[in-house]
């Protein structure tokens, strides 16, 4: 198994795509430290784990407040003794909005969820992975931190800055074993329009004329593919880059 004897924190895991790395992470071997703002959800894919066998718990955690992201790697080295693969795959969306509607409360839930979260979760393992001089970092971007209109101005923005923090991240400790990579999704079937609210009629109309040459819309269970290599021995060598997965969307 890829993961054997591993620790894996994936943030948002009670649905869609973190579930299913979670999900994946158990099945290649992982300990999985299952974390949402719904617990009830995180708590359903702890007991899919576990009737396969594996080892996991949930842990309530709204990652935009900075002592429950304290809390979610303390409690996971006081269970698991450590950690060794952090994914930071929790995040929103915003309502299309362009530049000219965005409201300084939207804006800043959204970085607070989609890319402060990424700091403060790297920051907090990152004296643990340098101790060992290994760890792994996988963050979930977006096709909207590669190009310009694949959602609003705001989640755009934020998925730019995981982007570049993950490069960043990646080079700044990659002679210390620890790699950061990321994964740009495309459209993928998950609940992440549940967070959308209030749609932007002109945003939205802008957007969608991108959203006719995308080729199909992925399943959660693919990005977790991408998400076990990244995790894995496999990609020794990729650090500091980005993967699109978007089935040829960004290829016209």
């Amino acid at each position: 198994m890829k993961l054997q004897d591993k620790v894996a924190i994936v943030t948002g895991a009670a649905s869609g795509m973190g579930k299913q790395i979670a999900l994946l992470y158990a099945q290649e071997g992982s300990k999985v430290v299952v974390s949402d703002l719904n617990l009830e959800g995180a708590n359903t894919t702890v007991e899919e784990i576990q009737s396969k066998g594996g080892q996991a718990f949930a842990i309530q955690t709204n990652v935009a407040m900075e002592e429950d992201i304290q809390s979610l790697i303390d409690t996971t080295v006081k269970t698991y003794g450590t950690v060794d693969i952090l994914v930071n795959n929790a995040g929103i969306m915003d309502n299309f909005e362009p530049a000219a509607d965005i409201k300084d409360e939207n804006w800043e839930r959204i970085f607070a969820i989609n890319t402060t979260s990424v700091m403060r979760s790297t920051r907090k393992v990152l004296p643990i992975f340098l101790e060992k001089q290994e760890g792994v970092i996988v963050n979930i971007a977006s096709a909207g931190g590669l190009y310009g209109a694949r959602a609003g101005a705001a989640y755009t923005a934020s998925k730019h800055a995981v982007v570049g923090f993950t490069k960043n991240t990646g080079f700044m400790y990659a002679q210390k074993g620890i790699r950061c990579n990321a994964i740009a999704p495309g459209a993928v079937e998950t609940s992440i329009a549940s967070t959308m609210t209030n749609i932007n009629q002109f945003g939205a109309s802008r957007q969608q004329r991108g959203m006719r040459i995308n080729p199909r819309a992925g399943k959660p269970e693919e990005i977790a593919k991408v998400a076990l290599f990244l995790a894995a021995d496999d990609s020794s060598f990729l650090n500091g880059t980005v993967i699109t997965a978007d089935g040829g969307w960004s290829a016209y």
